[in-house]
């Protein structure tokens, strides 16, 4: 079985998709979020959004994507490490 070298976290991620979300102009919920990712095609409720952005859920490269789609931001934004 693969054992994540990350630390406690299953993604790298989830903190900048929770920062970005908050900081943006229109506010946008886990529920909103959630919901204009299902226009996308990808199927996440609020409680995905909540253990991706508490680092409990992987995160596949489709759903990064559609992220980044939805956030306005570049797929290289969410994965800024600190440090």
């Amino acid at each position: 079985m693969f054992k994540n070298k990350n630390g406690e976290s299953n993604n790298i991620s989830g903190e900048n998709i929770a920062r970005i979300r908050k900081e943006l102009i229109s506010k946008c919920s886990q529920r909103a979020l959630a919901d204009k990712l299902q226009l996308y095609g990808i199927d996440v409720d609020k409680n995905a959004i909540q253990r991706i952005e508490s680092g409990d859920r992987f995160v596949t490269d489709i759903e990064l994507v559609a992220i980044a789609d939805v956030l306005n931001v570049s797929v290289t934004e969410l994965l800024k490490q600190d440090g």
